[in-house]
């Protein structure tokens, strides 16, 4: 079997986080650029199959820009057989739409049986790529899993609803996306990152996939306007001159909480 594991560099959430009033994208130099740690726990899921069935193959998938090697070669130092690396100028602010084009071309080119993503990154946290990819490829897909046993057909899974949990099952091909209930990934030994080295890490561009980022071919999403987040204004403080109830009713009122 061969598993794809889509697996995405992002600012990490323990340091600062802000966007480029400029252009509207996330200021990738604010702060340290790690691999999302809900998509290690998608590559977890694919290894530990690897781990019990032979001859499974698992890559790793990014779409990043060029400096993103590291990350990427943090995927092949955890585990991956390979990795597959997306990277050229014209994704720079790619939005939802481009992004689900481009991973489902490269889905295709190399031919998976399973595409295993996380449910939501921590950065755009979109929560909608899983969807996306599968309406693209045309394949079954179970989101939001909390439980994955991947078969030699098909994928079941366990999905957290309102009213309890689901049993789901999709036929392969199939995309399936998983939560932060999954287990924690391996930590990437001294073996595993020298390893890393020197296994294959293909670097493709737009031509390469067939896809084109011309707005005028497909239409995208544009940001039309950015600004600072405004400073927190003082709350609203009540003093108990035997009104507060009355008060706070009134508040509540006033601004359509109740």
């Amino acid at each position: 079997m061969k598993i794809f594991v889509l697996v995405k560099e992002v600012p990490d959430t323990y340091g600062d986080r802000r966007l480029d009033l400029e252009t509207g994208l996330a200021d990738r130099a604010a702060g340290d650029l790690v691999l999302d740690e809900i998509t290690e726990r998608a590559l977890e899921v694919a290894l530990t199959y690897a781990d019990a069935h032979e001859g499974t193959e698992v890559v790793a998938v990014s779409m990043a820009p060029e400096g993103s090697t590291a990350s990427v070669r943090r995927a092949l130092a955890i585990g991956a057989a390979s990795a597959v690396h997306i990277a050229d100028e014209q994704l720079r602010g790619a939005d939802l739409g481009l992004t689900a084009e481009v991973l489902a071309a490269a889905i295709r080119r190399g031919e998976p049986d399973l595409v295993i993503t996380g449910n939501l990154s921590t950065d755009g946290t979109g929560g909608v790529m899983p969807a996306m990819l599968a309406e693209h490829l045309g394949w079954t897909q179970a989101t939001a899993l909390t439980a994955v046993e991947i078969g030699a057909d098909a994928v079941t899974g366990t999905r957290a609803t309102d009213f309890g949990s689901q049993t789901v099952t999709a036929a392969l091909p199939a995309v399936i996306s998983v939560t932060e209930a999954m287990p924690d990934a391996r930590f990437p030994n001294f073996k595993g990152i020298m390893a890393a080295k020197k296994k294959p890490l293909e670097v493709v561009s737009l031509d390469d996939l067939g896809v084109s980022a011309d707005p005028a071919v497909a239409p995208r999403s544009i940001m039309t306007a950015v600004s600072e987040k405004p400073p927190r204004a003082a709350g609203v403080k009540i003093v108990d001159e035997g009104d507060a109830a009355q008060q706070l009713v009134d508040y509540l009122v006033q601004n359509r909480l109740v």
